[in-house]
């Protein structure tokens, strides 16, 4: 008997401020993407807009089908690996799909991802129904007006130098920059050593967070390995960590630091 697809939810919020929550991914539940082979878990999805914010699961053999990339894509390989035509990318890569990016992923092993959708992706016509797999997911006709520009940039992102941020136990590495697309962001990895702390700060957009490893207290929330975090815009936080963290973050503007202190911006603008 066929299962009936509902659409998948957001997971229960473990701890929440005015503006802040946190997602534990370790505990909410996968919801078929639509395609055999393919799951998800889902923090947020907004079709209209094609952003997404989740856990996407590939099976051996699955493949994503040919699409085409409308907005800036990232994915974060937790494990596994997946192969287009341009390469593979592997477990501790970030692999980033810029607006116009046109390829067929497959997967030859199991496969994680912490994936984070900026824009609509777009089928082929003749390519069978559209799935749930993109965000914003439709039919259209494709056409790729730069083919010698490769689909994707996979950057190994553990073998960027760690640099000092000038806040004691606190170290970036700048993963994208966002340059070649319109847009002014930053997906940065963040270290926190044991005891460390950030002081007060404003964001002035949004910025949302993949906890790698360890714990870590932002506001009165604390978010531990294999959680998101989503921080609005607005919201002023404090960052520490009592035993250490590493985090995948992605910022869409600076923030402002509250005492007026001149100091860097934490996720390197």
């Amino acid at each position: 008997m066929a299962k009936t697809r509902s659409e998948p939810r957001a997971p229960a919020v473990a701890r929440r401020g005015s503006a802040i929550s946190v997602h534990d991914m370790t505990t909410a539940r996968w919801h078929e993407a639509g395609k055999k082979g393919i799951r998800q878990k889902v923090v947020r999805v907004d079709h209209a807009r094609g952003r997404f914010l989740g856990l996407v699961a590939f099976e051996p053999l699955t493949r994503s089908g040919l699409h085409q990339h409308l907005g800036t894509a990232t994915s974060f390989f937790l494990d596994g690996s997946l192969s287009d035509y341009a390469g593979t990318a592997v477990r501790g890569d970030v692999g980033i799909n810029r607006a116009g990016a046109t390829h067929d992923a497959i997967a030859y092993q199991s496969c994680l991802l912490c994936a984070r959708l900026e824009g609509p992706v777009t089928y082929p016509p003749e390519g069978g129904p559209v799935h749930r797999l993109h965000a914003g997911a439709r039919h259209a006709d494709i056409v790729n007006a730069a083919p010698e520009t490769m689909p994707d940039v996979n950057v190994a992102v553990e073998a960027l130098p760690l640099q000092p941020t000038l806040l004691a136990g606190v170290g970036r590495r700048m993963v994208f920059d966002y340059s070649g697309t319109p847009d002014r962001r930053r997906l940065v990895q963040l270290q926190v050593l044991p005891g460390s702390a950030v002081p007060a700060h404003v964001t002035t957009d949004v910025v949302e967070w993949f906890v790698c490893g360890g714990d870590v207290q932002v506001g009165t929330a604390v978010a531990q390995a294999g959680s998101f975090v989503v921080i609005e815009p607005g919201t002023e936080v404090t960052i520490c960590s009592r035993y250490g963290a590493l985090l995948l973050a992605w910022a869409e503007g600076p923030i402002a630091w509250s005492d007026g202190i001149a100091r860097p911006d934490l996720y390197g603008f």
